[in-house]
């Protein structure tokens, strides 16, 4: 029995030593500054709002978060470098939608959203606002479902690109009212809207931040919101599933994500300071004004999330068939 008896001292010696050893680890993370790969250029949805985090978050850990934005391939370039970054918590990933929908609209991206990264948190949602075109008589949803099927094929929705997400919150339309309406492509959020303004496209799924004020001043008529509830910044406005088309749901998102293979502890301290940052009444107020709605939740719903947006988003893409490459 001696042997046995030593073999398992040795063994909860071990396991002691890795527990102790995991401790320091979590309890001297960070040990300088966290890296964040933003794979988007300065001054867009993602990049902003990847500011607004790492400026509190820097105070929250006590050390700088320097954001690195490598750009391309709608999110591919950075996201694949932060696949192979060190897994020690001193680099992450802030990225957005595009996160789950590139995987079914590129033949390679260079990532697997699941097996290469581990979630930290889902840190904002961004909600879309159904807008028309004022000479458009449409009023509601099922105003827009009614006249999308009396003339299949020429309603015309405005996007930012093929593949982005107001194009593909169009499509999820088209699917589940079983409609034909068509995406006419731009480069870019700031043309759609040009177009959409001039009538060129009638119809926009358009991110709240800018439906707000262009419907205030009423050059867009808003019909309703993507999200699964009211938009606190339009409530009056209803959503989208209760206006009739059950199901629907479609937002840009936010979040932070670690290469996969980042010790439990540092994942499980970045999510204790992340919640804490969004969950603040300031963080809160100061998204609300903008139209967007701070989360922060636990990494085990993050990774439900990115699992349930990339089956419903790769169905979507199919019926589509939209693709970049």
């Amino acid at each position: 029995m001696k042997p046995i008896h030593a073999s398992l001292t040795r063994a909860l010696a071990s396991v002691a030593l890795l527990a102790s050893g995991s401790l320091a680890m979590a309890q001297a993370y960070p040990a300088g500054p966290v890296r964040v790969i933003v794979p988007f250029p300065p001054g867009g949805g993602v990049d902003g709002m990847a500011r607004i985090l790492t400026q509190k978050l820097a105070d929250s850990l006590g050390k700088n978060l320097p954001i690195e934005n490598r750009s391309g391939a709608n999110g591919n370039i950075g996201t694949g470098l932060a696949a192979k970054a060190p897994k020690d918590g001193h680099t992450l990933l802030f990225t957005g939608a595009g996160f789950v929908t590139n995987p079914s609209l590129y033949a390679r991206t260079g990532y697997d959203p699941v097996k290469d990264f581990d979630p930290v948190s889902l840190v904002s949602l961004a909600p879309n606002v159904l807008v028309v075109h004022p000479s458009l008589p449409v009023k509601s949803v099922k105003d827009l479902i009614a006249l999308a099927k009396a003339r299949p094929g020429q309603v015309l929705f405005a996007g930012s690109g093929s593949g982005s997400t107001p194009h593909l919150a169009g499509e999820l339309f088209n699917t589940l009212a079983k409609v034909r309406m068509v995406h006419v492509p731009y480069r870019g959020s700031g043309p759609a809207i040009v177009g959409l303004l001039s009538g060129e496209a009638s119809i926009m799924f358009l991110p709240a931040t800018n439906a707000v004020n262009l419907a205030k001043s009423g050059r867009v008529r808003a019909v309703a919101v993507t999200t699964r509830e009211r938009v606190p910044a339009m409530p009056e406005l209803p959503t989208v599933a209760e206006s009739g088309l059950t199901g629907y749901e479609s937002n840009q998102w936010y979040g932070v994500l670690a290469p996969a293979g980042t010790p439990a502890d540092v994942l499980s301290a970045l999510n204790t300071h992340i919640v804490k940052v969004m969950q603040a009444p300031e963080m809160k107020q100061r998204l609300a004004r903008d139209g967007l709605i701070a989360v922060g939740s636990t990494r085990e719903q993050f990774a439900s999330h990115i699992e349930v947006e990339i089956t419903k988003w790769a169905r979507v893409i199919k019926a589509s068939g939209a693709r970049v490459d």
